[in-house]
């Protein structure tokens, strides 16, 4: 599989991810991105022995667009620390069912995972395990019965965008695991990791990419924002 890269240098690999691949091995066995990455670079630079490429955060198996990589173990450490201080700008793209109560919002939520069944709940701010979640969105695109949001993430925890989104009954397009009632078996889930911006670890310069969905159903109902 070719693997669209966006930007490359001595630190960093920023790519744009493909639906439907994990990102780390997992209990399929599939190929994982993070094992073909490794492979890629050992072939074009013709590495001996193992190659270093550290997961620096995660997009969920379904989810396509940028991802960040880090080519050496001090840009990993950094770009983590960033990523844990909230220092990453991370814009995405999805399509929700109905319409959303108001154009522009933030979403505050405190979510517990169950690892057993995977799937991520709203629970009481109370709740000992629970992981404060914030979002903003804005309606972007409108049809009669799908709306494109621009979505900014300012935490990031698991499966978060989908369970927000489906707590104010505007699930995403696709999505079968917090929109089952709307959804059908086989559509693919209609959430992008559009952009990112951080710090480079070494340069210092803010480093920006951006990644656009491709032009089928249901992104094809806004054509600006397809590939």
């Amino acid at each position: 599989m070719k693997i669209p890269i966006l930007y490359e240098d001595n630190h960093l690999l920023v790519i744009e991810k493909p639906v439907n691949i994990p990102v780390q091995e997992d209990s399929t066995m599939d190929k994982d991105l993070l094992t073909m990455l490794k492979e890629d670079l050992k072939i074009r630079y013709q590495k001996p022995g193992n190659v270093y490429l550290g997961l620096v955060h995660r997009l969920d198996r379904p989810v396509g667009g940028v991802m960040v990589f880090a080519k050496t173990s001090k840009a990993a450490s950094r770009l983590s620390d960033a990523m844990r201080r909230g220092a990453f700008d991370k814009d995405y793209l999805a399509v929700v069912r109905g319409r959303p109560s108001t154009s522009k919002a933030v979403l505050e939520d405190y979510l517990l995972k169950d690892r057993r069944e995977n799937k991520v709940h709203i629970v009481s701010p109370n709740h000992n395990k629970a992981k404060k979640a914030v979002l903003t969105y804005e309606v972007i695109g409108q049809t009669n019965e799908l709306s494109l949001l621009s979505i900014k993430l300012e935490t990031g925890r698991p499966h978060q965008i989908r369970v927000q989104l489906a707590s104010i009954e505007c699930p995403i397009y696709g999505d079968q695991k917090y929109g089952q009632n709307v959804n059908k078996p086989g559509q693919q889930i209609a959430l992008w990791s559009h952009r990112l911006a951080f710090e480079h670890p070494t340069k210092k310069d803010t480093t920006e990419t951006e990644s656009l969905p491709p032009s089928e159903y249901p992104w094809n109902q806004w054509p600006e924002f397809c590939q």
